[in-house]
């Protein structure tokens, strides 16, 4: 139900419509405009709301600015605050050295926000998540942080500081659109380069192995963007398969991407043994453990993987490099060629999740 907009009562200006530019500027010059109630229009003439009866040295210039007007009292809607940030939402609100503890950043999917509460601000947590709301009106629901991104399902824990208990959106990405729970599967919207990035790598007629596919958003990309594709999406969350299988439904990629519940070496060693040109490794945490699955799955005559991992340190790019060309040369196979190396992004001081891609024979 609409939320219906109180009425204040106060004088105004009563003109033509043609005169309420003039009334308007003219009443501001002379403070008399009142900025927090709606200026209203009925009919051909507009209200001008005032602060106030005008004194008689302001309804002299008054007369003297405009050729017709009246004064009259007149019920008014209150003009809706427009706040830019969370900073203006909280001006006032909070203490002023906390202020410049708000968290700089804040994670958008779909209509849920995600922030991270500093632990000085943890008293003031359900007023920063009405802060979000006020600022971001298309949020319904606001997410703090409450630990790391842990388990076998990749979930990390939310408490809901604002809004709906809700949390079930649909975030749009790339022309694609994916259903989700934050609160239930994993996503990132800080991949979002990467899913157009590897996407953007495939060849029409290839066979790719998205061995942590999550919702979809490597795979659904790549169908979706490729007419001549099949795409294997294993996950081993049952809440993200049943998503991933509404994503593929949403996004009219059925037959072209194929989703599989279970564990990755499993699914690859029962079924998909040497039948993929491309595979994505997108589990930083543990994907080293899975090169040997990754490597089966390829092609016997190789391909490209697309590898992800956790590394510290100024040499981060290095350490995983190195990491990935050792663990694919154990399983008998050879990095031929490293076709890209960068660092996605930060997840801790000096700890980065970093992306290489490499040819593998």
């Amino acid at each position: 139900m609409k939320r219906e907009t109180p009425l204040v009562e106060a004088y105004c200006i009563r003109v033509p419509k043609y005169l309420g530019e003039r009334a308007i500027k003219v009443a501001d010059k002379l403070d008399l405009l009142n900025k927090n109630l709606r200026v209203l229009r009925v009919g051909d003439w507009l209200f001008v709301p005032l602060v106030g009866e005008p004194e008689k040295e302001k309804l002299a210039t008054l007369k003297r600015e405009i050729n017709q007007f009246e004064i009259l009292i007149q019920e008014f809607p209150k003009r809706e605050k427009i706040v830019k940030s969370i900073f203006n939402a909280l001006e006032g609100k909070l203490p002023q050295h906390l202020l410049a503890a708000l968290p700089r950043s804040i994670d958008f999917i779909g209509e849920v926000a995600i922030l991270e509460i500093p632990r000085e601000l943890e008293d003031y947590k359900r007023l920063v998540g009405e802060a979000v709301l006020q600022a971001f009106k298309r949020v319904k629901s606001v997410l703090a942080k409450s630990g790391v991104t842990s388990g076998v399902y990749r979930l990390r824990e939310y408490e809901v500081i604002a809004g709906s208990e809700d949390t079930e959106t649909i975030h749009r990405e790339y022309g694609c659109k994916y259903y989700l729970d934050p609160r239930k599967v994993y996503f990132s919207p800080r991949l979002s380069y990467e899913h157009s990035r590897v996407a953007s790598q495939v060849r029409e007629g290839e066979t790719i192995i998205d061995m942590f596919a999550g919702v979809g958003p490597f795979s659904i990309l790549i169908a979706k963007t490729h007419r001549n594709v099949t795409v294997y999406a294993i996950d081993i969350n049952p809440e993200a398969i049943k998503y991933l299988k509404r994503n593929i439904r949403a996004n009219n990629v059925d037959g072209k991407v194929i989703p599989i519940l279970g564990d990755a070496k499993e699914a690859v060693n029962k079924r998909l043994r040497g039948i993929a040109d491309r595979v994505i490794m997108n589990l930083p945490e543990k994907a080293i453990e899975y090169v040997n699955a990754a490597c089966s799955a390829l092609k016997s005559s190789g391909g490209i993987i697309h590898y992800y991992e956790f590394a510290r340190g100024t040499d981060a790019v290095k350490k995983v490099r190195n990491r990935i060309i050792e663990a694919v040369g154990k399983t008998g196979r050879n990095v031929v060629a490293v076709l890209s190396e960068r660092i996605v992004k930060e997840v801790a001081p000096f700890k980065w999740q970093v992306a290489v891609d490499v040819k593998v024979q």
